[in-house]
């Protein structure tokens, strides 16, 4: 689900807990937590609604200045069902404090370590995650095509193998490019 920035900072502060959106079928579910750039975000319901139902106190609820400007915003695909989301903001992305770490103990080592294994292992093209860190931080701030192509890779299986990467804390995605993260550095320092 898509939610603009100004919007994320509003659930962050708790000005926001309402989305609506024209969906075909729900597409999330209650529990979910999605990352965003102002941290997790929590989807607490999920509920099917008439544009009739919207109150102006929802509509609020959802950074609409009026109702009227809500039931405009979502004219758009009117064959579609409308949805009501309820969202919280649910802390900061845990991969912050995860990508932070400088010093690795022996087995957080050895665990990455293995969990890089069986990355390569599981690749179709063989082995890639030392590879890959190895040229990110060599060149951190280069377009993902650039590195992608020194590799010898397509672009798009690049970038999702660098965000499997991310999810174990060792890069981090910038405006262009990625860096290594503390973590990664410390990895790739000491193994």
């Amino acid at each position: 689900m898509l939610i603009r920035p100004a919007e994320l900072a509003a659930i962050r502060d708790g000005a926001i807990d309402l989305a609506f959106r024209r969906w075909d079928r729900p597409r999330l579910r209650v529990g979910t937590r999605m990352r965003t750039p102002v941290g997790l975000v929590e989807v607490t319901s999920v509920d099917r609604v008439t544009l009739a139902a919207i109150t102006p106190t929802e509509a609020r609820r959802a950074g609409a200045a009026s109702r009227k400007e809500l039931v405009s915003m979502l004219a758009g695909r009117p064959d579609r069902p409308v949805f009501r989301v309820g969202l919280r903001y649910a802390g900061p992305d845990p991969r912050i404090a995860l990508r932070a770490a400088s010093e690795l103990s022996t087995d957080e080592r050895e665990r990455l370590l293995g969990r890089l294994a069986r990355l390569d292992a599981a690749s179709t093209s063989g082995p890639w995650t030392r590879a890959t860190l190895e040229i990110i931080d060599r060149r951190p701030e280069i377009r993902a095509g650039d590195l992608a192509e020194e590799l010898g890779r397509e672009r798009l299986n690049f970038k999702r193998d660098v965000r499997k990467l991310k999810e174990l804390g060792l890069t981090e995605s910038l405006e262009i490019g990625y860096r290594l993260s503390a973590r990664g550095r410390a990895l790739l320092g000491g193994s």
